[in-house]
């Protein structure tokens, strides 16, 4: 199970982070869009360094070797302009919102969020275009990990792990709830749950 950052700063933000990886939160995807390389820099220094290995980068791929980052995340467009060899050491991961795209992403991926799986919790009218249950029956890349994201809730994780995904990712169910903790740990149990 991953968990997106919210896009913009939040009040407490660090201790939140800190608190879900001491409840067992795996991996971090750190998506800051109006960051600057210096706010960037100062996020990430406000973690811990003991959970830096546990960060995926978003923007600013530059600071990764800096924080002994070693996932970096391109989005489709930086994907389709090619990423370049800067990055081979690295585990990395992009996006996709169609079936056709996923299964051509080559071996450079170790993972691909698809997205939207349900009505988005945090960004206004995103919705599914298509139904990506039915299009995961289409599915020819094995090799990428295909993880759900938009719309992901407790009473969802379950149907999206049963359709095809091989793993989920959580922001609006997060950092759009009163207690997030609480939530985190919720959709967490479910997760480890349908995985026994």
């Amino acid at each position: 199970m991953i968990v997106f950052s919210n896009p913009v700063a939040l009040q407490n933000e660090t201790e939140i982070i800190h608190s879900l990886f001491e409840n067992g939160l795996n991996l971090f995807h750190i998506r800051k869009p109006g960051y600057s390389l210096v706010e960037m820099k100062q996020f990430i220094e406000q973690i811990h360094p003991d959970w830096w290995g546990k960060l995926a980068l978003h923007h600013h791929h530059e600071l990764a070797d800096e924080f002994g980052i070693n996932r970096i995340h391109f989005s489709e467009r930086e994907r389709n302009n090619g990423i370049g060899n800067n990055f081979q050491k690295k585990i990395i991961s992009t996006s996709t919102h169609a079936i056709e795209d996923f299964n051509a992403l080559d071996t450079t991926f170790e993972y691909a969020f698809l997205s939207p799986v349900f009505k988005s919790i945090s960004k206004e009218n995103y919705l599914p275009e298509i139904d990506l249950f039915e299009a995961l029956k289409l599915r020819t890349n094995f090799k990428t990990k295909v993880i759900g994201l938009g719309g992901i809730q407790a009473d969802n994780i379950t149907e999206t792990l049963q359709n095809g995904f091989d793993d989920i990712a959580l922001l609006g169910t997060i950092w759009n709830n009163e207690n997030l903790l609480k939530q985190f740990k919720l959709c967490q149990k479910i997760v480890h749950s349908y995985s026994q």
